[in-house]
């Protein structure tokens, strides 16, 4: 049995559209009832494929005009735990993940200018005990961003 079927797909596709949307609306447009679109997304989000509706912020409109993917290299593996609950707590870090290859860990940074950058990569992370280095790529611009394709 597939997770998600017709309905929940199309449910998520509309929600894409506009995450605030009605209920109501989403069963108008997909010619469902409430009680209908009420169930699933109450069953999507038991199940943790739906994670909250929350805003999209455009970074360059409120001055972080700079953003970086920094590739953090730990003395040992084992402290990775540690040194990502000290990496949540510097709001300029906006995503981490653990990889493969040459690195531990891949952040997400965004910063208001090269200044602002420089110090969250020199006095919030190399400060970090265990961070043995990080070897940033400066970010240009989104191409595009958007969800897995249902």
């Amino acid at each position: 049995m597939d997770i998600l079927d017709e309905f929940d797909i199309n449910i998520i596709k509309e929600l894409e559209k506009d995450g605030r949307m009605a209920y109501s609306a989403i069963a108008a447009n997909l010619k469902i009832s409430n009680t209908m679109v009420h169930q699933r997304i109450n069953r999507l989000t038991e199940q943790g494929i739906l994670t909250g509706i929350k805003p999209v912020i455009n970074e360059k409109k409120i001055g972080y005009d700079w953003g970086a993917f920094t590739g953090i290299t730990l003395n040992k593996d084992h402290d990775s735990d540690r040194i990502i609950e000290e990496l949540k707590n510097i709001p300029e870090i906006t995503e981490c993940y653990y990889i493969t290859g040459s690195y531990t860990l891949y952040i997400k940074i965004i910063a208001k200018d090269h200044e602002h950058m420089r110090k969250v990569l020199y006095e919030k992370i190399d400060n970090i005990p265990g961070i043995a280095k990080t070897d940033s790529i400066i970010e240009l611009g989104c191409a595009f961003k958007r969800n897995v394709s249902l």
